[in-house]
C-alpha cells in the first residue's frame, strides 16, 4: 500500500496545528506508531501492528525520518515520565525498523536512533545504560548501504568509556555496566574501524579512552583473582567476565590496526602502565604485550618493539625496577616478534639496550642520575641497578638465540663494537656452517680481542668461540680438565667434519692457532681461563678436525709445553704448572680419539711418570680449589715431557704427516697481535697506529747501534719515570672525558679513531697476508714450496684510456 495524497494533506495540517488534537485526522505514521504500544506496558509490543508500522516503513522510506523522530519524541517523553516499560517497547521497535530497513533514506533515522541512544545512557538507572548499549550493539552489526557524512560518536566512546570504569555499589550491578561498556566500545570500533566516511577511530582522542578502559577491567580482575597472564588457556565459565570480554575486544582492536594505526593504539598502553605504577610487578605488563604482540599482523611487530624502545629510552632516569620491567616486557616482545618479521629493528633494538647498560653502570658508579650527588639529587640504589643489567643480558641473550646464524653473528659483532662485551650474548647459539657463523670480519674481531690484557674479556672470547665452535652440546663434557683412561664415559657426541667445516680450517686454523698459543701465554689466566683453553681445543678436535688439523693441534700443544719449560715470558709457578697439565689432559684426549695403540702408549706412560714424580704438572693437583705445586720446575727431566720426536715416530707409521709433526709450531706474531695488547676496550679507540714508514720493505733502514754509557742509562731511567707520569695523566683524562663528556660527543670522537685504527690494521693485514710479487711473477710458500701468484683484477693497474 502507498500513501495517497490524502495522507499528503493530513500530514500538511497536522504539521500546521490545525487537526493535531483530532486522533482520526492525525497522519497515518503516527498512528501505526501509537498501535504497537499496549494500554499495559507489560503486554510487550503488539507484534501485528508492529508488522503494520514495518510494511509502511518498507513502502513509504521518505517516512522514515518522521517515524524516527516521533518514536524519538515518545521515548524522551516516557523516560520523563519514568514510564519505562513503554521506553523499552519503543526501543524494541526502532530495533526492528533499523533491521528491516536499509533504503537511502536510513541516515535520518538513525540520526534519530542515536539520540534516543544517547538520552539511555545519559540515564542514571542502569537498567537503561544496559538497554541503549545492546540496542547501539544491534545497529553497530548492521551493513549499512548507504553512507554516512556527518555521524560522530564522540559521546558513544566517552560514556562507554565511562561505563567501563563503574565503581557501582552493587557487584553484579556494577558487573553488568562495565559489561556494556566494554560491548558499546566493540560496538563503536566495528562500526567505524573499517568506514573511512566515519570519524577515525584511530585518532589520539577515541583511543586514549578505548584502550585505558579495557585494560582497566583486565588489571581489575587480575589484582582480584591473581590469574595466570594467560587467561584464555583457563576452563570456560558459565558467565563471561568483564576481563575476558575486555580481552577479546582488545584482540580485535588491535586486530583491526593497520600499519599507521599501531602507535596509537600502543602508546595509550604505555601511558596506562606508567601511570598505575605496572612496570614493577611487571606481570600484567608482560601479560597486556603478550595479548599485543599476537593479535596485531606480524609484519607490524617491529613498530610495537619501536615503541618500547622508545619507552624506555624515555624512563632513562626512572627507578631501576622500572627500567627493567620495560626491559623484561622488551624480552618478551622481542622473542614473540622475532618467529614473524623484525626487519631492521635489530641493531636498533641491541643499541638501545647497550645504551641503557652504559647508563646503568654509570648511575652505580655515580651513585645519581646527573653524576654527582647533591641536596634534592635521587640516590641510586646499587643493587637495583645490577638487577636491571641482569634484565638486559638476559634479554640481549634470549633475543640473539632467536635470530639466524648469520644475524647472531652481526649482532655480536656489534656489541663488541661497541667496546662494552657482555657474557650471556652467545649461550643456546646453534650453527651447521661455520662460515657463515664466523665470517672473516667478526672473527678478526673476535680473535683481536682476545689478546687484551683484561681477563675477563679475553674469557668472555673463549666463551663466543665455544659456543660457536659446540654444535653437539659437548661443552659440559670438558668443563673441567681431567686425564681419563677412558674417554668413552663422556659419550661425545662425533660426526664427521663436513667439507664447509674443511674450508673454513683451511681458511681460518692458523689465525686461531696463533692466538691459542698466546692466550696460553697470559700471565694473568686463572683456572676458569685454562678450563676454556682446554674445552676450545677439544671442540675443535671434535667438530672440526681432519688428519691435518689433528697434526697442527697436536704441535700446538707441544708448542705450549715448551713456553711452560723454557720459561722465556717469566711466568708465576701456577701458570707454568697449568701449562703443563693443560697439554697432558689435551693430549690424552686426542690420543684416543686418534685409536693410534703406539700413541696412545707414550700419552699413559708419562702420565703415570708424573703421577709417581710430578703430580703438580697434572690436571688433577693443579685445577683444585688448593693446587699442590712446585717451586722448583727448572731442570725437568724427559720422562716427564711429552717428546716430539717419539709423537711423530709413532703417528707416521699410522699415516700421519711426520715431516710436519716434526717441525716444531712457531706462531708468526703479527702487528695484529701486538696492536692487540692494550690495557682496556678503552684505550682500544684512542689508540693512534704510526706505521707508514714501515708498509713496504724498501724503506726500511738499520739504526746504528748507540753507544751505552752511565749517562745514557741515567737519563732513560729519568725519561721513562717522566713517560710513565705523563701516561698516568693521559689514562685520567680518557676516564674522565668518557664519564663526564655528552654521549654525542665520545662517538663521534670514537667513530673518528676506529676509522684510522681500521684503516692502519687493513694496511698491515695486507703486508701481513698477501706479500709483493716477486719479479718473476711467483712467491714462495710455507717450506719452501713454490706457488703461482695471480693478482686479483681489482688490483692490477690498467694504463689510462684515451677518449678523442
Amino acid at each position: 500500500m502507498y500513501p495517497s495524497s490524502q495522507d499528503t494533506q493530513l500530514d500538511s495540517w497536522a504539521a500546521g496545528g490545525v487537526c493535531g488534537c483530532c486522533g482520526a485526522l492525525r497522519p497515518r505514521y503516527k498512528r501505526l506508531v501509537d498501535n504497537i504500544f499496549p494500554e499495559d506496558p507489560e503486554d510487550g509490543l503488539v507484534k501485528t501492528n508492529m508488522e503494520k508500522l514495518t510494511f509502511y516503513a518498507l513502502s513509504a522510506p521518505e517516512k522514515l525520518d518522521r517515524i524516527g523522530a516521533y518514536l524519538s519524541e515518545r521515548l524522551i517523553r516516557d523516560v520523563g515520565r519514568h514510564r519505562y516499560g513503554y521506553v523499552c517497547i519503543a526501543m524494541e521497535a526502532l530495533d526492528q525498523l533499523l533491521m528491516a530497513c536499509h533504503c537511502q533514506s536510513i541516515n535520518l533515522f538513525v540520526e534519530s536512533f542515536l539520540k534516543m541512544v544517547a538520552k539511555l545512557l545519559e540515564s542514571e538507572k542502569p537498567n537503561l545504560q544496559i538497554l541503549g548499549t545492546n540496542s547501539f550493539v544491534k545497529f553497530a552489526n548492521i551493513e549499512e548501504d548507504t553512507p554516512s557524512y556527518h555521524r560522530s560518536y564522540d559521546f558513544f566512546v566517552s560514556r562507554f568509556s565511562e561505563m567501563c570504569h563503574s565503581s557501582h555499589d552493587d557487584l553484579e550491578i556494577k558487573t553488568k555496566i562495565r559489561m556494556s561498556g566494554i560491548k558499546g566500545l566493540q560496538g563503536v570500533v566495528r562500526k567505524t574501524v573499517n568506514d573511512e566516511l566515519q570519524a577515525n577511530i584511530w585518532d589520539p582522542q577515541h583511543m586514549d579512552k578505548i584502550v585505558p578502559s579495557l585494560l582497566f577491567n583486565l588489571q581489575h580482575v587480575e589484582e582480584a583473582e591473581s590469574r595466570s597472564p594467560s587467561p584464555l588457556q583457563a576452563p570456560e565459565k558459565e558467565k563471561e567476565s568483564p576481563a575476558e570480554l575486555a580481552e577479546r575486544c582488545l584482540r580485535e582492536l588491535l586486530g583491526r590496526a593497520a600499519f599507521g594505526n599501531i602507535k596509537n593504539a600502543i602508546k595509550p598502553v604505555l601511558i596506562h602502565l606508567d601511570n598505575h605504577s605496572l612496570w614493577e610487578p611487571k606481570v600484567f605488563a608482560i601479560r597486556c604485550f603478550k595479548i599485543i604482540m599476537y593479535s596485531i599482523q606480524p609484519q607490524h611487530s617491529h613498530l610495537v618493539i619501536q615503541q618500547l624502545l622508545g619507552h624506555l629510552d624515555a624512563n632513562s632516569r626512572s627507578a631501576a625496577t622500572v627500567r627493567a620491567g620495560i626491559v623484561e616486557v622488551l624480552s618478551e616482545a622481542a622473542v614473540i616478534a622475532a618467529t614473524g618479521s623484525v626487519g631492521p629493528t635489530v641493531l636498533e633494538m641491541f643499541n638501545t639496550l647497550l645504551r641503557q647498560l652504559r647508563l646503568s653502570i654509570d648511575y652505580a658508579l655515580t651513585g645519581s642520575y646527573d653524576g654527582a650527588v647533591s641536596l634534592g639529587t635521587k640516590i641510586i640504589k646499587e643493587h637495583e641497578e645490577r638487577m636491571f643489567q641482569e634484565a638486559v643480558i638476559k634479554t640481549v641473550g634470549s633475543f640473539a638465540t632467536t635470530l639466524p646464524t648469520y644475524q647472531r653473528s652481526e649482532v655480536i659483532l656489534f656489541i663488541m663494537t661497541t667496546n662494552l662485551p657482555q657474557p650471556g650474548v652467545s649461550t643456546g647459539f646453534q650453527c651447521n656452517n661455520m662460515m657463515s657463523a664466523l665470517p672473516s670480519n667478526f672473527l678478526d674481531r673476535l680473535l683481536s680481542t682476545a689478546l687484551m690484557e683484561d681477563a675477563e674479556i679475553r674469557l668472555f672470547v673463549l666463551e663466543i668461540l665455544i659456543s660457536f665452535i659446540d654444535r653437539h652440546g659437548n661443552r659440559h663434557k670438558f668443563s673441567t680438565i681431567s686425564t681419563l683412561s677412558d674417554i668413552s664415559v663422556l659419550k661425545l657426541k662425533v660426526d664427521k667434519c663436513s667439507r664447509q667445516d674443511t674450508v673454513f680450517m683451511k681458511k681460518h686454523s692458523q689465525q686461531l692457532y696463533r692466538h691459542i698459543y698466546l692466550s696460553c701465554k697470559e700471565e694473568t689466566n686463572v683456572q676458569k681461563h685454562y678450563e676454556a683453553l682446554y674445552g676450545l681445543l677439544a671442540l675443535i678436535s671434535i667438530e672440526l678436525a681432519n688428519e691435518e688439523v689433528v697434526v697442527d693441534l697436536i704441535r700446538l700443544v707441544l708448542a705450549v709445553q715448551d713456553v711452560a719449560q723454557v720459561n722465556e715470558e717469566n711466568l708465576p709457578v701456577y701458570n707454568r704448572c697449568a701449562l703443563y697439565a693443560l697439554g697432558a689432559a689435551y693430549l690424552n684426549l686426542i690420543s684416543q680419539l686418534t685409536t693410534v695403540p703406539a700413541f696412545c702408549q707414550h700419552i699413559h706412560e708419562v702420565i703415570e711418570t708424573r703421577k709417581k714424580e710430578a703430580p703438580y704438572m697434572l690436571p688433577e693437583d693443579v685445577f683444585v680449589e688448593r693446587p699442590r705445586l712446585s717451586q722448583n720446575l727448572d731442570g725437568v727431566v724427559i720422562e716427564l715431557l711429552f717428546r716430539q720426536s717419539k709423537i711423530s715416530e709413532v703417528l707416521g707409521g699410522s699415516g700421519y704427516n711426520s715431516d710436519r709433526l716434526c717441525l716444531p709450531y712457531i706462531p708468526q706474531l703479527t702487528d695484529e697481535d701486538r696492536l692487540s695488547k692494550r690495557r682496556s676496550i678503552g684505550e682500544t679507540i684512542s689508540l693512534q697506529v704510526e706505521v707508514e714508514s714501515r708498509n713496504s720493505p724498501e724503506k726500511e733502514e738499520r739504526v746504528p747501534a748507540e753507544e751505552i754509557t752511565y749517562e745514557t742509562l741515567k737519563k732513560a731511567i729519568v725519561d721513562s719515570v717522566a713517560v710513565e707520569e705523563q701516561e698516568r695523566e693521559r689514562r685520567r683524562q680518557v676516564v674522565e672525558k668518557f664519564q663526564k663528556a655528552p654521549f654525542e660527543e665520545i662517538a663521534a670522537h670514537c667513530g673518528a679513531r676506529a676509522s684510522l685504527l681500521q684503516s692502519k690494521l687493513n694496511q698491515i693485514f695486507e703486508i701481513t697476508i698477501r706479500p709483493p710479487p716477486s719479479p718473476s711473477g711467483t712467491i714462495t710458500a710455507a717450506y719452501g714450496q713454490p706457488q703461482n701468484h695471480s693478482i686479483p683484477v681489482y688490483e692490477m693497474k690498467f694504463p689510462d684510456l684515451c677518449v678523442y
